[in-house]
């Protein structure tokens, strides 16, 4: 299990006070204090709550955002883990459309290759809690290779959703039933997953 990072009333309200500006000026001190002003917040509070910065803030962005998917999985109809699966994700996709420019720009900022470690253990947070919020319970070896490939398969499926202009997600959600189709195929899936599980160990 990967620690959490910090968490608090405070942070998440900051955060959810924060989004709305980040598509004009980033995930910056400045979005942050112009959204504790509006939020009737003291601006001065934006160093305390996120010391680290940037991707202080996004890493607590992205925590949220896995706690809210698993709160609203609970209600989700489906009962087989591989449905699950494909339904937290599309959940996790309306949840987060309204919020795509600032994902946007939180994925250009983990790209850097200073920030690759954090977005390994991001994804890798990610990942764990779909699982979760899917209902899988595997304790073995198959927990690392399942998410190593539903790394993979998740990682690649936000990329396309970046891009993705429908109003439902819909061509999003047609790449995902095609990648969640090797889940079918053990062995291209062994392949596919051998780079992401090293990298998934090394961020647990």
């Amino acid at each position: 299990m990967i620690p959490a990072p910090e968490r608090s009333v405070e942070r998440d309200a900051a955060l959810d006070a924060l989004l709305p500006n980040v598509p004009f000026d980033g995930w910056t001190w400045r979005a942050l204090r112009q959204g504790l002003a509006a939020a009737g917040a003291p601006p001065d509070d934006a160093e305390l709550l996120f010391p680290g910065g940037a991707t202080d803030m996004i890493e607590a962005f992205l925590d949220l955002a896995d706690r809210r998917m698993e709160e609203g999985a609970a209600t989700l109809e489906e009962s087989r883990v591989s449905r699950r699966v494909r339904a937290v994700i599309a959940l996790r996709l309306a949840q987060n459309r309204p919020h795509k420019e600032a994902i946007r720009r939180a994925v250009a900022v983990l790209a850097l290759p200073r920030n690759a470690r954090l977005a390994a253990r991001c994804t890798a947070r990610t990942v764990d809690s779909i699982w979760h919020a899917a209902g899988d319970t595997s304790t073995d070896f198959s927990w690392y290779t399942k998410r190593a490939i539903l790394s993979a398969i998740f990682t690649a499926t936000m990329l396309f959703w970046l891009n993705d202009a429908s109003e439902d997600d819909s061509a999003t959600l047609a790449f995902l039933d095609r990648r969640l189709a090797d889940l079918r195929r053990p062995a291209r899936l062994r392949q596919r997953a051998s780079s992401v599980l090293q990298r998934f160990r090394r961020a647990a």
